[in-house]
């Protein structure tokens, strides 16, 4: 039978790519049978009203589901629909308890209409008691209105549906895990609901591996950690990670009270990590830094003739001297998404998925492309937009060797020209131009 999904009127770019990733989480075979980033009604196939609350109870986005007993363009043709649809089902709730409740998007309606509306549907032949709470059966009466509709004169919705509620999706826990209510954030801290989505698009869950390489905070473990994954994460900052006193990423587990699903957080670098090479994670998820505020850099010397030979003062070898910084030379933003891309190849089991925020300008001119890989499938690019710029998330599936091109898979990377914050960094250079357009 046909479901109807309704979202939330935000991230509209996020939506299909969370419901298809949870479809895969579940084990679901889904259709999407009707979707427009302008309407929050998504209608689907799936097997059973079971699977249909499964897709739906960890989503952020997605509101509730509802099986579909009607759709029509005016009450007359929903009425007329609803018979030929569902007048089957009718019997099995004729002695429930119920309510009516009616959704209209775009429009408004009094609680005088909406009594009216939901009389009409006398035919359905409810004996039951009307229970306002507690109800064992709800049905929803979702209207579609023309943006503006009031203002242009229009009366009637486009488009309505009659929907029997089935479940709810887990979108309250946003507020749970708002940044304003966490004891540790800073100012690149990823808002909450956004990693939250992401952990979903990566299919975190229990008994999996995630890794965050840029772990700041430690936004995106939580969010992992939410949904079950064991979460490990490092930063090139150790101040970061250790923040201070009793302040630090670790407490923000112990506020939430997944202290039991945080692996461990180390410092280093992606360029010079001491994890060993081998498939290890099921999902690397991570918000690399764009280079705004200061131009991006590794470990290493700004010196390339310079070898990697221990240096020793007093006969002590001096990285080891408490309060050592080691030294940092600056580093190209495409040969960052590179090495992104690299790793998660190196290290992601078959089927893993990677999922990474690329800032870019929205000028074609100036628009960063979506870097490829040959073990990487891409999956989805959603797109959260800034006026003159915006970033995406860009999600990929570790391919199987087995299926990997037979050609020797070899690391990519671009080549770094220059040595300036600029010169290594395209997006920076735009940012602070203002994405004008620069003649050459």
């Amino acid at each position: 039978m046909e479901y109807m999904i309704r979202f939330s009127q935000v991230h509209e770019t996020f939506r299909l790519a969370e419901i298809t990733a949870l479809a895969v989480v579940e084990g679901i075979e889904l259709e999407v049978l009707s979707h427009s980033l302008s309407s929050p009604f998504c209608f689907v196939k799936v097997p059973s009203e079971e699977a249909g609350i499964r897709l739906v109870r960890r989503s952020i986005l997605a509101k509730a589901i509802y099986e579909v007993w009607g759709n029509g363009s005016s009450y007359d043709d929903l009425f007329d629909n609803v018979r030929g649809v569902s007048q089957h089902l009718w019997p099995l709730y004729k002695n429930c308890s119920f309510k009516f409740s009616v959704d209209t998007f775009q429009g408004s309606r009094t609680n005088s209409e909406q009594r009216k509306l939901i009389e009409r549907f006398d035919f359905l032949g409810f004996e039951g008691p009307i229970k306002m709470k507690g109800a064992e059966q709800e049905f929803c009466i979702a209207e579609e209105w023309p943006l503006r509709a009031a203002a242009l004169g229009i009366s009637e919705p486009h488009s309505i549906h009659l929907g029997r509620f089935l479940g709810a999706s887990e979108r309250d826990v946003v507020a749970k895990y708002d940044l304003k209510k966490r004891k540790y954030i800073s100012t690149t801290s990823m808002d909450a609901e956004l990693a939250l989505i992401t952990a979903n698009i990566t299919l975190a869950g229990p008994g999996k591996l995630f890794y965050d390489p840029f772990v700041g905070t430690g936004s995106f473990p939580v969010a992992c950690a939410h949904f079950g994954a064991l979460a490990f994460g490092s930063d090139i900052d150790g101040r970061s990670i250790r923040g201070k006193g009793k302040n630090n990423l670790r407490a923000n587990f112990v506020q939430y009270g997944l202290t039991e699903q945080l692996g461990d957080t180390f410092v280093a670098d992606l360029t010079n990590t001491p994890l060993r090479a081998a498939r290890l994670f099921d999902g690397i998820v991570c918000d690399p830094p764009y280079g705004v505020r200061e131009g991006l850099k590794v470990l290493g010397s700004r010196d390339p003739t310079k070898g990697k030979e221990i240096v020793f003062i007093d006969g002590k070898a001096y990285h080891t001297v408490e309060g050592y910084v080691p030294p940092k030379r600056p580093y190209s933003f495409l040969a960052m998404l590179d090495d992104i891309l690299n790793f998660a190849a190196l290290s992601l089991v078959d089927n893993g998925r990677l999922s990474f925020w690329m800032p870019t300008a929205n000028d074609q001119d100036q628009e960063i492309q979506v870097p490829q890989h040959q073990c990487l499938e891409l999956l989805s690019v959603c797109t959260q937009n800034f006026n003159k710029w915006s970033r995406r998330l860009i999600t990929y599936r570790r391919i199987p060797d087995s299926e990997v091109s037979a050609a020797p898979i070899k690391e990519q990377r671009t080549k770094e020209n220059g040595v300036s914050a600029d010169d290594l960094n395209p997006f920076r250079k735009g940012y602070f131009q203002g994405f004008k357009s620069v003649s050459t």
